[in-house]
């Protein structure tokens, strides 16, 4: 069994995300910041549609962000 842990869950999905897009994962919670009175899949779909992130992308991305924003 190795010693470090394989990471799982949205989070699994950022070295994709940064490599596709050609932006660190910070960058798009910082975006997310100013659209928090948005409902999750109104997140993703802004993405989608401002950005033309993939849904599965999209909604990684904030799913992590609202969890660890407490939204």
């Amino acid at each position: 069994m190795s010693s470090e842990s394989k990471v799982t869950g949205p989070a699994s999905y950022f070295p994709s995300i940064e490599k596709k897009y050609g932006f660190p994962i910070q960058h798009w919670f910082e975006l997310l910041k100013n659209q928090k009175q948005l409902k999750h899949m109104e997140m993703v779909s802004w993405l989608k549609t401002d950005y033309e992130i993939g849904h599965g992308h999209a909604n990684a991305i904030v799913a992590y962000f609202r969890n660890k924003e407490g939204i």
